[in-house]
Formats: C-alpha cells, sequence, structure tokens
C-alpha cells in the first residue's frame, strides 16, 4: 500500500505562525495545477504499481483550488490509481466553504475533509491572522454535514498568548458539539522566520508558561476522552474506525509520493523532496533533493514515529528491522522512564503513559541511537 501528497500552496493570506511552504501568488494556479499534472505522470513509475490506499491534498490552502483544478489532478492521478482509494482527504479554510463551492466538490471523489479552524475565539482568530470567524467555522462544518461529507476533521491550536484554562475548554467544547469524527489539536510553536517567532524576539509577544500549557494538555485529553474518541497519537483523536489513514502512513513506514512544491517522498530506501518555490517548481517537476536513509536514521525515525502512536514501540518489529542489539539500546535508555511511569509495557509494546504524553519530545530523543 502506497499514499499521495499533494501540495497546494497557496493562500490568501498568512497566518503569523505557518512556517509550511506557501504563496500569496495566486496568479500562477493555472500554472501551478498543470505542473503538477506533469509531475503525476513524470514520476508514475515511483511507487511501484503499489495499491494507493491515500491521497491527501495538503497546503496552503487547496480550497483555492476550484472543481476543474481538481478534476484535471484526479484524472492525472488515475494512472495511480489501480484499486477504489480508501481515503482522499481536501484540508480546507472554514471560509472557502460555502454553499456553492461544497456543492461544487460534492461530485469530486473526496471522501474526508479536514477543516483548518484553530479556534473558536474571535479575538485568538484575529491574533492568528485566520480569515476565517468562530461563527463561520461553525456553519461551514454543518454545511459539509448538511451536504453528506461523513467524515470531518477540524483542526484545533492551544498554547497561545494570553490563552486560559476557561478559553481552551470553551474552544474544545464547541468542537465537540459539531459531532465531527476526528480532531488534531496542536501546541502553538514559534518557528524562526515567521511574524509569531520575529514577535517574540521583539518582546512584543509572551509565550504562555510551561505550567500553563502542560495543564492546557491536560483539559483537552479529559474533554475529548469524554465523546468517547480514541487518543490514538499524540495530538489526534478519532471516533472508531476514523483515525486519519494519510497520516498514519507517516508514522508506520508506508511509502508516499509527494507532488508538487516543496512536497517530500519516501519509498522505504530514501527521501527526495521538490523546490520550495512556485516559479522554480513549475519550471522543473523533478526533487532536486535526495537523502539515503542510513540504519541511524531509518532506526531513529522508527522510534519517533511508533512511539507517538497509541500502540508505541513494538519490540519485535524493531528487532526484525534492526537486530537484538538495537532492542538492548532502546530498552537500555528506556528504563528511567519505564520506572518513573513515563512509559509501559503493553504486550511486546512500549507506549508513552499519560504521564509520558506530556513529556515526550524528551522521552524521543533520549532514545535515539
Amino acid at each position: 500500500m502506497a499514499g499521495i501528497y499533494i501540495h497546494i500552496p497557496f493562500c490568501k493570506q498568512r497566518c503569523v505562525y505557518c512556517d509550511f511552504f506557501s504563496s500569496t501568488h495566486s496568479e500562477m494556479k493555472d500554472s501551478y495545477v498543470e505542473a503538477v499534472c506533469r509531475e503525476l505522470e513524470i514520476r508514475r513509475n515511483y511507487l511501484q504499481n503499489k495499491t494507493i490506499e491515500t491521497i491527501y491534498f495538503g497546503g496552503g490552502t487547496p480550497s483555492q483550488l476550484n472543481v476543474k483544478d481538481f478534476e484535471k489532478i484526479f484524472r492525472a492521478t488515475g494512472a495511480y490509481r489501480n484499486a477504489p482509494t480508501q481515503e482522499i482527504t481536501l484540508e480546507a479554510n472554514p471560509d472557502d466553504l460555502t454553499s456553492t463551492y461544497v456543492d461544487s466538490i460534492r461530485p469530486l471523489p473526496f471522501n474526508r475533509v479536514s477543516v483548518g479552524i484553530q479556534s473558536f475565539n474571535d479575538k485568538e482568530l484575529k491574533f492568528l491572522n485566520r480569515r476565517h470567524s468562530a461563527e463561520t467555522a461553525i456553519q461551514a462544518v454543518k454545511r459539509l454535514q448538511e451536504k453528506g461529507f461523513t467524515n470531518i476533521s477540524i483542526d484545533l491550536m492551544y498554547g497561545l498568548p494570553g490563552q486560559n484554562e476557561t478559553g481552551w475548554r470553551k474552544t474544545i467544547r464547541r468542537a465537540k458539539t459539531l459531532s465531527v469524527q476526528h480532531i488534531s489539536a496542536y501546541h502553538l510553536t514559534y518557528e524562526e522566520g515567521t511574524p509569531l517567532y520575529n514577535g517574540l524576539q521583539k518582546g512584543l509577544i509572551r509565550q504562555v508558561e510551561e505550567e500553563t500549557s502542560l495543564r492546557l494538555i491536560e483539559i483537552l485529553m479529559d474533554e475529548i476522552a469524554e465523546t468517547g474518541f480514541e487518543h490514538y497519537e499524540i495530538s489526534n483523536f478519532a471516533q472508531a474506525g476514523y483515525r486519519s489513514k494519510h497520516n498514519a502512513s507517516y508514522w508506520n513506514g508506508t511509502h508516499y509520493l509527494g507532488i508538487g512544491a516543496s512536497a517530500h517522498s519516501y519509498d522505504g530506501l530514501s527521501r527526495q523532496w521538490n523546490v520550495a518555490s512556485v516559479p522554480k517548481y513549475i519550471e522543473s517537476q523533478t526533487p532536486g533533493n535526495f537523502e539515503v536513509i542510513d540504519e541511524k536514521t531509518a532506526y531513529n525515525d522508527f522510534i519517533l514515529t511508533h512511539l507517538r502512536t497509541r500502540e508505541g514501540i513494538d519490540l519485535e518489529e524493531l528487532v526484525s528491522l534492526f537486530g537484538e542489539e538495537k532492542k538492548a539500546c532502546c530498552l537500555r535508555y528506556a528504563q528511567k522512564y519505564i520506572e518513573n511511569q513515563c512509559l509501559e509495557w503493553q504486550d511486546t509494546r512500549l507506549c508513552l503513559t499519560r504521564k509520558g504524553i506530556f513529556v515526550s519530545d524528551g522521552i524521543i530523543g533520549d532514545l535515539f541511537f
């Protein structure tokens, strides 16, 4: 099995926190779509006829494309799809999801929509430079549901400057009333080069205290657990049967092809990635960057991706991939976290406990070889 990621970089405006490759030069959209279709043709043998289980349109803002753009791209993916694709996701901004727009995309193969809401607090949305209001986001989700979409994910963000427990709890509870199938929740990060980072460096913004951040995570897990959602990855929660299949491919080592400017690909032995420039990508659709994955990198990737998930690290799988020596190394580094109850055994698997989730970055780093 394999997946395809298609990067659509165009945005009407940039959010203050975003360091993903994006562009506000929408006048290049038509040429870009043609380039995406050409790359799909050029790289049709990359996945070696593996069954395509997932296709994911990410960004940027994929909902900046219209139905004709999507139809061109779907025609170009036809050569890859030798069996029905289980999950085809569209990332969308709430204010793009008008009734007319949703009607236009409904006949397309999309069977999952991921809506970038981030907050149901209008002051927080303004601070993040989001285009929508809380009410716009609510109506967008309801509109998708009314039009027959039954697999909807929403993104939320916490750890914003000035955010408190009361406000965060209100956002989560508003999300719970929408009856969506999946929720992703991410702590705000200050990525170098973003307006957010620059504001922090100039003293215009203050990060939330670590104690507050930990409390916000606790509230998140407690509130969403009440709905019966499964906490299946550090930042992701889903109703039974609604885990993100595409994102899971990044965590379980499934091969994937990345199409578009800045998109990454992985074939098990190496990574390739495209140039992070719309004009340069349009000129040449072949990856300009290449990295062979050595054993150390593969091992560390295995630790990083698997420990983030509910299933954790399967020691039997680790041995089959890397040998007994790496298993002994992993267990030696993990011992102190087992003793302080940040890690626990579940059959042959080593998993984060609730306590361990709060310090997961440190644990993962210590388990690296």
